[in-house]
Order: structure tokens, then sequence, then C-alpha cells
């Protein structure tokens, strides 16, 4: 019975583990995009790191990476800006990438 307890506990620890590491690398990702954003609506460093905070909460607001999307497509409408929905999805996937890969080496 103590090795079905153990086990039970590991999964927990596990799949506790793998949550948190989830959240960090769409934190990071979503930071990492709000750079590449503002390069191409000309924010400042600050600018585009605010940015990155308010893309990390809106990443809270529903599974999956469409309230991101979402919000980036409705910030660009209201700056008059012009942004490929396609692009921007293949942008996030690729810096999802990157952060899970950064995240992998041990960077913070």
């Amino acid at each position: 019975m103590d090795s079905l307890n153990d086990r039970k506990k590991a999964f927990e620890k596990k799949f506790a583990h793998d949550a948190e590491m989830t959240f960090k690398a769409e934190a990071r990702r979503n930071r990492m995009l709000a750079q590449w954003i503002g390069e191409k609506w000309g924010l400042s460093g600050d600018e585009a790191e605010k940015y990155g905070v308010t893309l990390i909460g809106a990443d809270l607001k529903e599974a999956g990476d469409d309230d991101v999307i979402q919000k980036v497509l409705s910030d660009a409408k209201e700056r008059n800006a012009s942004i490929d929905e396609a692009e921007l999805r293949a942008k996030s996937d690729e810096l999802l990438t990157v952060a899970k890969a950064e995240l992998m080496e041990g960077e913070e």
C-alpha cells in the first residue's frame, strides 16, 4: 500500500512541476512576444516590458493562447497598427519553443 501512495505522490509532484514549467514557459514567451511586438510598434524597452506584463495577465483569462492572440490583435486595432494573425501565431509558437528550451537549460 505504501508503494501505491508513493507512486500517487510522485505523479502529483510531477503534475505540479509540469504545470509550473508550462506557466513559466508561457510567461517567458509572452515577454519575448511583447519585445517582438514592441519592435514592430516602436515601443521603448520599458513600454515593451510593461506590455509583456499585460500579456502575461491576458494569458490567465482562459486556457490556450487565444486570449493572448486576441489581446494583441485588439491592441493593434486600437493603435491603428497592422499585425498579421498568422504571423503572430507563428511567432508565438516559435517563441514558446525558445522559452521551453531556455527553461530546460536552466536559464531563469
